[in-house]
This record gives C-alpha cells, structure tokens and sequence, in this order.
C-alpha cells in the first residue's frame, strides 16, 4: 500500500513537472526567452545611459518604466515614462546639501515626511529662486514655508508629452491609437530613504549584495499623489521605487520571471474576469509585490523550469493570505499597505470568495487562462509527451535577430538629434561608453545610434554650406559629410546607402545618386533581406545564419526610412517636415521601398524623362498594389503622399489630388502629416477651380 502510494505521489510529481515545462515553453514563447528579454532591456538600459550623460541641465531626464522596461512586451500593455527636471534634487536631511556644491545649477527639496503616512512624504522648496516655472506655480505655503503642491504638479504636467492626457493616479493617461500610455513628471533623489533601510537588512537572501548596493546608490523618485487618508493630501507626494524594482526584476533568474508573468496573465485572463464588481480591486503591482516577498522569504527554494508551477502556487496562496488579511505590504516599506484605498470590507470578501473558488480548484484553475490551457491539455492527455526546454529550440536565430532590430528601432525613434553641439556630444559620450564594459546587444545599439549621428551631422554640415562662397570649406565640408554617410552604411542598416542617394541629389550629383540608387535596388531585392514588413527566415538563415549581428545589419535588415523634422535633407518633403514638427513629431518615417523609387524619379527628371516616368510608375505599382510586401499598413498615408508629390511635380493635379486624398484617408492615429495633405489637397482645388 506504501509503495503504490509513493508511485502514485511520485507520477503526480512527475505529471506537475511536465506541466510545468510546457508552461515554460508557452511562456517562453509569450513573453520572451531569457536572451530575448535581456535584448529588451539592455537596449533600454545604454539608451537611457547615453541619454543621461547628454541631457542638459535645463531639460527633463527620461525614463522607461513598468513592465516594458522590465523586459515585457505584452499586448495590451501601456507604455510608462518618468520624467525629472535634471536639475533639481531632493535631499533627506540638510547635511546632504553639501554633496551640491554648486548649488546655483541645482534647484534643492526637502523631504519633509514627519506628517505624512509611511511611503509619503512633503516637498520643500529650499531654493524658491532658481527653481523651474512649473515648480514655482506648483508651490503653496504652509506654517510659513513653501512647499511644491503633487495635485497642482501634476495637473500642470498632465499634457506636457501627450496633448489631452488625462490625470490617472500620479500620471497623466491617454492612447495614441490603441497604445496606452502612463507620464508621471517626478523628482529625483540621490540617495536612499532613511523610511526604507530596514530593506536593506532584510535582503539576506535575495536580492545579493551588488543589486543591494546599486539600488541603495541609486535613491528614488517622488511622485505627484497624496495619501488619499493623509493629513495633506493634495500635496503630499509618494515614495517611487520604479528604478529599484527593475533592477529586483532584472536580478530574477528567467523561471523567477516568467512565474511573474505568468501571475500577469493569470490576473488579466483569469482573476479580472470572475466579476464587474472585482475586477479593478487587484493590478499588476500587486502581483509583481507578490513575487518580491515569495523570492525574499525563500518558500520555494528551487526556480526553475521544472517547478515553475509550484512557484506560481506559492505566490497564489500569499497573495490569497494578502486578501483575507487585507493587507499587502509594499516591499520597500511594509507599513505601507497597498490594499488600503481598495480591497477592503465587501469588496475585500467578494475578491477573497472568488479567489478562494479558484484555490479549491487547484492547479487546475489555470485552465481558466487562454494562453496556456491548450498547452495543459496536451501534457494531460500525453502524459510522456517529452518536452524540450531548451530556449535556443524555443526561440530559433532569427526570432532573437528580430527582437534586437525591432528594440534598436524604437529605442532610435525616441532621439532625435539635429543639433550639431548635440550630436557631437553624443558621438564623444559613445566613445567613452565604448570604453566600458558592454554587452554585445548594447555595442550594436551604439554602433546604430553612432551611424545616425554621422547621417544627421552630413546633412547639418550642407545645410550650413547653402550659403557660402569658400570652396575650399564648402569642398572639405562635402567630402566630410559624405565620408560620414559611408561610414554610416557600412556599419548601420542596409537601408542606410539611401541616405548616400539623397545627399547626392541634395548636391545636384544625380548620376551618382542613381549609381547609389541601383546598387541598393539589387541588394534590397534579394529574398533574405529583412524589412520591417517581411522575411523570409529559410532565406535570411541560409545567407547571413551564425554570421555577427553588425553583419547582419549590414547586409539583411532594411527598416524605413527616418528623417529628422528639424534638418532639411531634400526640399520636396519639407512640408511633411514640418507638419509632423508642428504636431509634436520627431521624425518623418517613409518606407524603403518607396523612398528608393522617389528619388529615382527625382533623379531621373535631370537625366532622362523617360526613365523619370517609369520610375514614378513603379512607385504607383507599388503604392497601389503592394501594400503589406513593401509598405506596412501603418505607413501607407506617407505612400500615398510621396506618390501625390511626384504626380505634382510631373503636373498630374488630378492624380495628385486624388493621391493625396487617399493619403488622408489611410493616415492612422499615429499620422502627424495630415497639416501637410489638407494643405496640399486645398491648394490643388484652389488651382483646378481658376
């Protein structure tokens, strides 16, 4: 009897360990391998770097936070960002206003927490002279003293990113289309809260002591909400530890993480679809909270793929713990309870009774979950299905290849230099960066930021030469801006030898710009180049496979496309320019494809008006019949406007105005170039109407 009950205790082990691979596995697949993750935030991470140690002192500083910067991309998830005026600090105590020694370039607050709850704090202006105007309108006075108020802060910063934000906690909330955004302007400190030291004593286990230590060294922010039971709400602020749980985040090993994950999902899918009347009592702070104190206090002591599940279970039941008490401690500052405002009376014991229903049910209640449930089936009813957790299998080359091209993207699509001091500035910073120790994934961000910098320098440096009657300068100048454009496509994108064509028709070199032209015409044509709309992955593995990532870039990858709003790179655009300017753009996006053949029908018009016109037709194919190959939907009203600008150029009006019509009617959500359509559309009426 023993012994048939150990084999049976023994193949119910078994059967949750190979439940809990294939979890793993789906979840490898839904929220990333280890390496992919460590792609998302090591891109994330130089970007900042390198950001920082160029910001001025009179700007914002700007950080990526939440479950995007902790390396999740899941859909449906908003993007949050922290901004801090870089020149202002909070100190703890008036001792550490000697560590600013210049104290005219740094506006100094104190934090003043001796009324306020745990975890929340007032703001003195020390320095009401030198302080920003947003700080100074905030400021409200108090016992004789002045003091920065986080409800008027935070109105007044509500809409300074995004135009019709709305106030959401400390931030201010919208959508640009379906995506989601969280802007909290905060302050910063330097150093670590005297509130939050018996942290430090606490982490005997988890974290080690170099995440210990660089999360003490790297203080905290200051958020702008109150404690809705606090004495002074409307101007209290809220101790922020976002810096500090990315890098707890980014200390979990990959189990440790995708068992957080998978609290994520099952939050969403799951627990918020029990009832309307409970389904905004818990969020996905709560959850990540959960993890910090499962990891800390060392109940499941082996994280790995195999007993992925039993982490899972272990966070459930503390979280179910959490709810029946009505208490969960921050992790930082345990007195503060993060269920205070929510979870509690009815609606506490409705939470506790459906999350309880879901405790009886076991493990079994994942099957709730439509991520995973078809992947728990599949192990029930194959009980010796072998399961590969290997993540090299899970995730082949060219998933990981994408996942850094795509991060490189976005991480450039938030700098847009074209000032030459600042651009400057930047190539210097790389090269003391280069210095440092460096992840590969990091080298190839540099290397990609570094051939963006030398394209938007070439075409400053022109820009600059328009008016100048020194040949020799204006000769040196050119061969310095073409030099760095080459330098640009020999280490950045395939795509990036267009930028050589433009600059050679901005310079009236048009035979050399078609010589540019064609050449990219057969290397952009061969079947194994990615571009941000296809792939082909038995091609692109077969040519480049097992080859570095600067090659691959080099001779695979063709992204759209990027043109700064404030540098002038050809004439024709400048209206779509400055229309995006004017709605807060940073750049003028135009797929490869369609760039490639405007400038050959540019070009071609100084040459041969034959070849011009066949030019301008194979951008009409293409604009017409190909969308989704070579231009993604999203891009399709930029097309459309490309193709109206050639028709008008030629003196089509009525296949430019039609062109520019349906520019407008595919402009997304996104589109910043509508000024420039309405205005276009306006004027070929006003002619047509004469």
């Amino acid at each position: 009897m023993a012994l048939s009950t150990l084999n049976r205790s023994s193949r119910v082990e078994t059967g949750i360990q190979r439940m809990s691979e294939s979890v793993f596995v789906v979840l490898c697949e839904i929220l990333g391998t280890s390496q992919q993750v460590a792609i998302r935030r090591e891109t994330v991470d130089i970007t900042e770097m390198l950001d920082r140690r160029v910001t001025p002192t009179d700007r914002h500083i700007a950080m990526v936070s939440g479950s995007r910067r902790e390396g999740f991309r899941l859909k449906g998830s908003d993007v949050d960002w922290m901004f801090w005026p870089n020149n202002h600090r909070v100190i703890m105590d008036m001792s550490q206003s000697e560590y600013y020694n210049n104290t005219a370039q740094k506006a100094l607050i104190l934090s003043d927490g001796s009324e306020s709850p745990p975890g929340f704090t007032l703001l003195l202006l020390l320095t009401p002279t030198i302080c920003s105007k947003t700080v100074q309108s905030a400021c409200v006075k108090m016992n004789g003293r002045v003091y920065i108020s986080s409800s008027i802060h935070r109105q007044l910063t509500c809409s300074a990113v995004f135009s019709n934000s709305t106030v959401h906690g400390p931030c201010g909330s919208g959508a640009i289309g379906v995506q989601e955004y969280d802007t909290a302007f905060c302050f910063v400190c330097d150093f670590w809260p005297p509130s939050a030291s018996l942290w430090i004593d606490r982490c005997h286990s988890w974290p080690g002591p170099e995440v210990v230590n660089d999360i003490v060294r790297s203080g905290c922010h200051f958020v702008a909400i109150g404690h809705p039971f606090g004495p002074h709400e409307n101007e209290e602020w809220r101790f922020s530890y976002s810096q500090a749980e990315y890098k707890l985040v980014y200390s979990m090993n990959h189990s440790q993480f995708l068992t957080y994950g998978l609290l994520k999902l099952f939050l969403k899918e799951v627990i918020n679809q029990q009832s309307e009347e409970t389904n905004k009592l818990l969020c996905s702070y709560h959850m990540k909270t959960t993890v910090f104190w499962a990891i800390q206090q060392n109940t499941q002591p082996h994280w790995c793929p195999q007993n992925l599940l039993a982490g899972f279970w272990v966070c459930f039941k503390l979280l179910l713990k959490w709810v029946y008490k009505g208490i969960c401690p921050n992790f930082f500052i345990p007195q503060n309870n993060l269920f205070l405002t929510k979870v509690h009376g009815s609606a506490q014991n409705r939470l506790f009774l459906q999350l309880h229903e879901l405790y009886k049910k076991g493990l079994a209640c994942l099957l709730q979950s439509p991520s995973i449930r078809s992947h728990l089936i599949d192990v029930l009813y194959h009980p010796r299905l072998f399961i590969c957790v290997d993540e090299k299998l899970i995730a082949p080359e060219i998933i990981t290849d994408v996942e850094l091209f795509l991060a490189i993207l976005e991480s450039m699509r938030n700098q847009h230099l074209a000032d030459l001091y600042h651009c400057m500035k930047c190539l210097i910073t790389v090269q003391h960066l280069i210095a440092s120790p460096l992840t590969e994934c990091q080298i190839i961000k540099l290397q990609t930021h570094t051939a963006d910098n030398f394209k938007n320098i070439a075409f400053i440096l022109k820009n600059m030469q328009i008016n100048s009657s020194d040949n020799k300068h204006t000769y040196i100048a050119d061969q310095m801006s073409l030099h760095m454009l080459k330098l640009a496509a020999t280490f950045g994108f395939l795509s990036d030898m267009l930028y050589i064509a433009m600059y050679y028709y901005k310079t009236l070199r048009y035979r050399e710009a078609i010589s540019v032209i064609e050449m990219s015409k057969v290397k952009l044509a061969q079947p194994y180049v990615m571009s941000m709309s296809h792939e082909d992955i038995e091609r692109y593995t077969e040519a480049v496979g097992g080859q570095s990532w600067s090659t691959k870039l080099r001779l695979a990858v063709a992204f759209d496309i990027e043109l700064s709003t404030a540098i002038c790179f050809i004439s024709e655009i400048i209206p779509e320019q400055q229309s995006v300017r004017q709605n807060k753009g940073g750049a003028l996006y135009i797929p490869v494809f369609v760039m490639l053949h405007f400038l050959e029908f540019l070009c071609y018009r100084h040459i041969d008006t034959a070849l011009s016109q066949a030019a301008l037709d194979e951008l009409q194919v293409l604009v017409h019949h190909n969308q989704g190959l070579y231009t993604r939907d999203m891009r399709r009203g930029i097309s459309w406007e490309i193709l109206g600008i050639c028709q008008q150029i030629t003196g089509d009006l009525q296949a430019a105005l039609y062109s520019y019509q349906q520019s407008l009617i595919t402009q997304g959500p996104r589109s910043k170039i509508k000024t420039a359509t309405q205005k276009k559309i306006q004027d070929i009426m006003e002619i047509t109407a004469q």
